[in-house]
């Protein structure tokens, strides 16, 4: 199964920053309105109190907020956020499993698809949960193997989401389902259809990220099955 740091770099490759740049022990990226994740500074080596002014520099450069990434382990850098006034924001989880144990049940006609490009109605229904252009370029601008989800429900299209896969590792993203076709059981079709397709790319794990306050997405992804791999939080001030 894969390890935590193999999660994260798939979820680099598969949604990717516009830019990054090393500054001193700093990945500074640069995210063009895309989110925390493509904006979100990382620790890549060894700094001190002073070193945290480089960081706070480069992003006020991209004219960014001061955001961090805090991943499993880096203790250290936690604490000199916290004693410089940054807040944690959005713990988020991150499971996997082997892609079998997603692709073992037929799924009904008509209920699931892959697409790309994605068509109007799928951004349409990004839209509606705040996925806006600014993210789709992060699709968009991702070099992995990709694709798009588009499931419908009742004659009615229901829900989107994309897919893309690094080292044989699939990771799903920007899952959004329409608030009236919700606790029907789309998500669970569109996770298999992004198995499906997945394996078929030569994928071997599934895995998805999500905040640890979505009480719906971590019910959809352990009710199938996956597992805990581990966790990541970020610190921002102001």
């Amino acid at each position: 199964m894969p390890n935590i740091e193999a999660l994260y770099e798939v979820c680099s490759q598969t949604w990717p920053a516009t830019s990054e740049q090393r500054v001193g022990p700093w990945m500074i990226r640069d995210g063009q309105g895309g989110g925390q994740r493509v904006s979100a500074t990382t620790a890549e080596g060894p700094f001190g109190q002073d070193g945290l002014a480089t960081a706070e520099a480069a992003m006020n450069q991209l004219d960014q907020p001061k955001l961090f990434m805090v991943r499993s382990g880096e203790t250290e850098l936690d604490n000199l956020l916290a004693s410089n006034g940054y807040e944690i924001k959005d713990p988020v989880n991150l499971y996997t499993c082997e892609i079998t144990q997603l692709t073992q049940v037929e799924i009904p006609r008509v209920t699931a698809f892959t697409i790309w490009e994605p068509l109007q109605i799928m951004h349409d229904i990004w839209a509606s949960g705040g996925i806006n252009a600014a993210r789709f370029n992060v699709m968009q601008r991702a070099q992995c193997i990709k694709t798009a989800l588009l499931s419908r429900w009742n004659d009615q299209p229901a829900g989107t989401g994309y897919v893309g896969i690094h080292d044989g590792i699939a990771m799903v993203h920007a899952l959004e389902i329409l608030s009236h076709q919700r606790g029907m059981g789309v998500g669970k079709w569109m996770m298999r259809r992004a198995a499906v397709w997945a394996e078929e790319q030569g994928a071997a794990h599934m895995s998805v990220i999500c905040t640890q306050e979505n009480d719906a997405a971590n019910g959809l992804y352990t009710g199938l099955g996956m597992t805990l791999t581990g966790t990541y939080h970020y610190r921002i001030k102001g």
